[in-house]
């Protein structure tokens, strides 16, 4: 009856028994097995058993078949040690789990169950066929990762949508057949999309069969990597337009700047000479003494209160004037930077989430900006000031995955009869509400690109955030920016500011809801499903106004009309599937006074000449008493110097006050050698070389000139106050550099008003560790600390090496465009732990380096790291390539966003064929150096000095040349790459 034994005769013959199958014959409970010891293979198929048991007495099995018997978990296998195979398809299980003993596994079958999330399987490394097709399995994670010797994969029939899951699958070396849309079972969203098979192929080379297609030709493999290359290269180029858009910006910026900054620098520059004037009337005309003049001497107190006034009022301006362009900046950087994200997006889909900016002659871009004009009301923004809103930008979102997951659970609802919604009206229920964004508790930019890549969260996560049950949304544009609206008055009350352009651009996420049955709630009243199991969404009024109908997108054919629009609400939609995000707009608000310009061709009501504050500034100075300054000097010599100084020998003179002429020279200092206060403001001097040798000068002021570097400063010992306000420099790398080298003693410096990139104070204060004031600011002794800290962590040595190197033989595949030593230390870990015992050439075995903005200022400690391949040092002070003579294996090289002034140092590296050197200070390009790398392929040197292509004509292999934002003049130079066509 059971393999041909007789049940009269099972209970002698059992022991023999190694394969018995049971196939409909009523087997309720799995009971008796202990009558078979030898079993080897059990097979069991069509029951009504919930658990599996009765396997204590087996430990022989390898072999194990339970299905299509309403198992709803796994269990019962723990003495099965020698299990090899097991099938449990065809059940109720839902979770994976108990399977941690089964080390010996090498088949599973769990498909066609209600499993969830893969789980449960880290420790089957012998595990060779997993088959989970037909569950509804959405991510695939990391949880496979252990799973080395997998080779046979079968995940169709679930609901996989990403195909960054399915990159995840890359880091199994051995698989070598996949399936996500076998003929037996539904297919997975994610092969319904463009280049579905492509990606796949590309991101496993080792693959032999894909959805019982053969793709192990050599053919296909091509074809996969060059239409892979094709589209990395496209993104590469959109990328670095976005980027030298940025730069055209922060130009135009800068060059508006320059021109706002004009007037009130002029003012400032005035009212602080006649302030210095004032001050030392004494030394200005010697016939002018003030001490038995009391009228005299209160005047000049009245006119110096009255002169800082105005400066402080002027300065005031400065400091919004450059807030603003700094404000107007970090907007442009953002917007660069979700362009950015939004070309890599594009790429990792493989164009399967595509962002479009749309212009106004599409018909959904004034269909998306009358939506949101319709749903301003300048009454909610009274309070504040606002009079309307500026639409800047909008954004279609097209997601194939998230799109057909929408259309599907729509139609999956239209054909449901519980809904009792027809076909015919359920497009009144379709709704486009904004979201209302989390501005305290997420990241506005990654929530942002998340709810673009993968739709929003579920209600459940939702919850889980501490936030209510659902997706909340909005009809009304106050009711969604009121959050961030909030924040911001409290960060700029903390910070005392109340500026009137304080909110930075607005960005609104719009979205086709199908809010299907929904009722209301009162405020107060908790949002959870299980509160409201019959609708799909509830939502609470805010108030109770008629006005004027919403204009909805035209994409979404929905009835318009002069009918009266729902009332202001709160939405919460239950299901994320049935919100579709499907346009993003950037706008600004409009206030009745603009006090701070913004960007350039942005409108205004300010003036930019205030005429009012002119006549106050003419007030003052012409205030009593009004003192005849002496005449310019012109030049120096030993009579002037004693008569200027009141001295009788030069070597009396320790003070000697020089400002207010037209000096651009004072080599007549050097004789001075008791000099220990200097002051030379408001002349004419570009450099500061006939300022040396000078042992005794304690203070120095050299304010209001021209300055362009503070080279030529040397041996100024005893220096301890320098004051370089209001000059031109622009190299603060360069100049710290001298300060640190020749004024050891400095204790305050004040830099501000220069035109030079902001550099950290700790990282100013980490290369001039005397400091204890800068720009007028105390440092502070923990301040100190941590600049020291962070200047010496700024080496590269031995820690450095450890924490920032990988050991990868290959390069990652990655629809990225990061550099290969970039990849790699965002995929993989460290191999060294920080307690694991080194050996001896530990470094030898260093093939990726990514040492990005670790302040490094040169490259030493890399002549043991013989087997470097790829190195990254991009944001850092490096002013040298060196060190590299011994990396000879070295493929690709990134040193953006440094101070390199040439390429030699490359010459060695023959293997080299990625260079990238853009935001340097190159000026040419170096033909002997180019000259002696044969392999280079890719060459990147934007955003650098360079005047002439002469040069590149001896790069023999290059196939790709960035060389934007240079300094290139004539059209002529293009021929220099005839023979690179």
């Amino acid at each position: 009856m059971v393999n041909g034994v007789s049940y009269e005769k099972i209970a002698q013959e059992g022991s023999n028994i190694s394969s018995l199958e049971i196939f409909f014959s009523g087997f309720p409970r799995m009971v008796g097995l202990s009558i078979f010891p030898r079993l080897c293979q059990l097979t069991i198929v069509g029951q009504n058993i919930k658990y599996i048991e009765g396997l204590e007495c087996c430990p022989l099995l390898w072999e194990l078949w339970v299905v299509q018997c309403h198992l709803t978990g796994i269990s019962g296998l723990q003495n099965c040690v020698q299990l090899e195979k097991l099938y449990l398809y065809d059940n109720q299980i839902c979770e994976i789990k108990n399977l941690e003993l089964q080390v010996n596994l090498e088949v599973l079958w769990l498909n066609n169950n209600c499993i969830s999330h893969i789980q449960g399987l880290n420790t089957l490394q012998n595990l060779k066929e997993l088959n989970l097709a037909d569950n509804i399995i959405e991510k695939i994670g990391h949880s496979l990762d252990p799973n080395v010797s997998l080779q046979n994969l079968n995940l169709s029939g679930n609901k996989i949508s990403s195909f960054k899951e399915l990159t995840l699958l890359a880091c199994l070396p051995n698989l070598r057949v996949l399936a996500l849309k076998d003929p037996t079972s539904t297919p997975n969203p994610v092969c319904l999309l463009c280049n579905y098979a492509t990606h796949v192929v590309y991101h496993m080379p080792g693959l032999q069969r894909l959805d019982t297609y053969d793709v192990s030709s050599k053919q296909v493999k091509e074809a996969a990597e060059s239409t892979v290359m094709k589209k990395i290269m496209y993104y590469n180029m959109r990328v670095r337009t976005a980027q030298r858009n940025l730069a055209e910006t922060r130009f135009s910026l800068m060059e508006r700047k320059k021109t706002l900054l004009q007037l009130p620098e002029e003012c400032v520059r005035t009212l602080s000479h006649t302030h210095l004037v004032e001050g030392s009337s004494d030394r200005c005309d010697p016939t002018t003494d003030i001490s038995h003049n009391p009228a005299m001497e209160s005047k000049i107190l009245i006119k110096m209160e009255a002169l800082r006034e105005r400066l402080t009022i002027w300065t005031r301006r400065l400091d919004e004037l450059v807030s603003c362009y700094e404000r107007d900046l970090a907007q442009a950087t953002n917007m660069m930077a979700y362009t950015v994200q939004f070309l890599l997006m594009e790429l990792e889909s493989v164009g399967n989430i595509r962002l479009e900016e749309g212009c106004s002659t599409d018909p959904w871009f004034t269909s998306c900006c009358d939506l949101l004009l319709s749903r301003f009301s300048q009454s909610d923004y009274r309070v504040h000031g606002i009079t309307g809103i500026k639409i800047d930008r909008v954004i279609r979102i097209y997601n194939s995955a998230l799109r057909l997951r929408f259309e599907d659970k729509l139609h999956s609802l239209l054909a449901s009869e519980d809904t009792g919604i027809s076909s015919q009206n359920y497009r009144r229920r379709l709704e486009h509400l904004f979201y209302l964004a989390e501005t305290e508790k997420n990241s506005e930019k990654e929530e942002l690109l998340c709810i673009l890549e993968e739709g929003f969260k579920t209600a459940e996560q939702y919850k889980a955030l501490g936030r209510e049950g659902a997706i909340p949304l909005s009809n009304s544009l106050s009711v969604t920016e009121q959050p961030r609206m909030e924040q911001t008055l409290r960060l700029a009350s903390h910070c005392n500011s109340m500026d009137t352009c304080f909110l930075p651009v607005g960005q609104i996420i719009v979205s086709k809801v199908f809010v299907g049955h929904s009722m209301p709630i009162r405020e107060g009243e908790p949002v959870d499903r299980s509160s409201h199991p019959r609708v799909c969404s509830v939502y609470r009024n805010v108030d109770t106004k008629c006005r004027t109908a919403v204009r909805r997108p035209r994409s979404s054919k929905t009835n318009t009309g002069p009918e009266c629009s729902p009332r202001r609400r709160r939405w919460f939609v239950f299901d994320h599937e049935l919100v579709l995000p499907e346009y993003i707009i950037y706008f600004e608000y409009i206030t009745g006074n603009h006090e701070i310009p913004a960007l350039p061709g942005r409108s205004t009501d300010r003036q930019e000449a205030p005429s009012n504050d002119i006549i106050l500034d003419k007030e003052v100075l012409n205030m009593e008493p009004v003192l005849k300054a002496l005449p310019k000097l012109l030049s120096l010599d030993d009579k002037i110097l004693l008569n200027v100084a009141r001295a009788n020998v030069l070597s009396q003179i320790t003070v000697l006050n020089l400002h207010g002429n037209s000096l651009s020279k004072i080599k007549e200092i050097s004789h001075l050698t008791a000099l220990r206060h200097l002051t030379i403001c408001f002349n004419e001097f570009r450099r500061l070389d006939d300022i040396s040798h000078m042992p005794n000068l304690e203070f120095l002021d050299v304010s209001y000139n021209h300055l362009v570097t503070l080279e030529g400063l040397r041996g100024l010992g005893q220096l301890k106050e320098l004051d370089v306000r209001w000059n031109k420099l622009t190299k603060a790398r360069e100049d710290t550099a001298v300060l640190r080298k020749h004024t050891p003693a400095l204790l305050k410096l004040d830099t501000r008003y220069n035109p030079w990139n902001r550099v950290p104070r700790l990282t100013m204060l980490g290369r001039l560790t005397t400091l204890t004031h800068l720009d007028d600011v105390v440092v502070a002794e923990e301040e100190a600390a941590d600049a020291v800290h962070m200047a010496a962590g700024s080496k590269i040595n031995e820690a450095c090496l450890l924490a920032h190197s990988r050991t990868n033989s290959d390069r990652p595949r990655s629809l990225s465009l990061l550099s290969t030593a970039q990849l790699l230390g965002l995929l993989n870990p460290a191999p060294w732990g920080l307690s694991q015992e080194l050996e001896p050439d530990w470094t030898a075995k260093i093939t990726a380096l990514n040492l990005d903005s670790q302040r490094i200022s040169k490259l030493i400690n890399l002549n043991k790291l013989v087997n470097l391949r790829w190195a990254s040092f991009n944001d850092n002070d490096i002013s040298k390539v060196e060190g590299l003579d011994s990396c000879l294996k070295l493929e690709e090289l990134s040193l953006n966003n440094n101070s390199i002034s040439t390429l030699s140092g490359l010459s060695k590296l023959h293997c080299l064929n990625k260079l990238s050197v853009d935001g340097n200070q190159l000026s040419s390009l170096d033909a002997s150096v180019l000259d002696q790398l044969p392999n280079l392929s890719f060459l990147s040197v934007e955003n650098n000095r360079i005047s002439s292509l002469h040069g590149i004509q001896r790069v023999r292999s290059v196939l790709e040349l960035y060389i934007g934002n240079n300094e290139i003049s004539t059209s002529r130079d293009i021929y220099y790459l005839k023979a690179r066509v």
